[in-house]
């Protein structure tokens, strides 16, 4: 809890994002806890579910590179928006054929009007400075084979740093498959819980 004078208390803003298309599955479980422990701390939380959410992919188009926002008006606008807004932010994703799921790699491919206002137009991204909005990523997989997780980790670090949120923790599960399979595994429920509180103390 971020702490004032000793009679003010300030309440963070602490926004998780459920990526899966599979609503109340592994990814969106642990989430969940992770809100648990902000929550516990004395601070505002928000789920999203992607799938509650109309957008399209990027077009390539580069309208981005003269205005720094992109053309196309749908829901993705209104998920950025969010996230900027956020003070810590949650993002929990599966891998889907050895990447991030589609519905998390369609978003974050729009996250390129943030490239372009970063690096074509230098336009600082959302109104508070880089590495004050802090996250944690949090992801499962299927299968256990080695390197399951390079590509989508690879993947939300660069989405992360493209909407300047400082990425403290990567939290990765394989071998967790069915839906609600990860409730079983109390270690990845706790250490998921411990780092949401660390989040929330920084």
């Amino acid at each position: 809890m971020v702490m004032g004078d000793a009679n003010q208390v300030t309440k963070m803003k602490c926004l998780a994002l459920a990526c899966s298309p599979r609503k109340g599955g592994n990814t969106a479980l642990l989430a969940g806890r992770a809100l648990e422990a902000c929550r516990e701390a004395g601070h505002e939380t928000e789920l999203l579910q992607l799938t509650d959410y109309n957008y399209s992919p990027c077009r390539a188009c580069d309208n981005c590179f003269a205005t720094g926002k992109c053309v196309v008006r749908d829901d993705a606008g209104i998920i950025f928006e969010k996230i900027l807004a956020a003070d810590r932010f949650i993002m929990a994703a599966p891998v889907f054929s050895m990447g991030i799921c589609a519905q998390a790699k369609m978003l974050i491919d729009r996250s390129q009007q943030f490239w372009a206002a970063r690096y074509v137009l230098n336009i600082p991204v959302g109104k508070k400075p880089d590495q004050a909005r802090r996250g944690m990523f949090i992801s499962c997989s299927g299968t256990t084979l080695p390197g399951v997780f390079d590509g989508t980790v690879r993947t939300a670090r660069y989405f992360f740093k493209m909407l300047g949120i400082a990425p403290d923790a990567v939290l990765c599960y394989d071998g967790v498959d069915k839906k609600g399979e990860i409730l079983k595994h109390q270690r990845a429920m706790d250490e998921v819980y411990r780092q949401a509180q660390t989040l929330v103390q920084l």
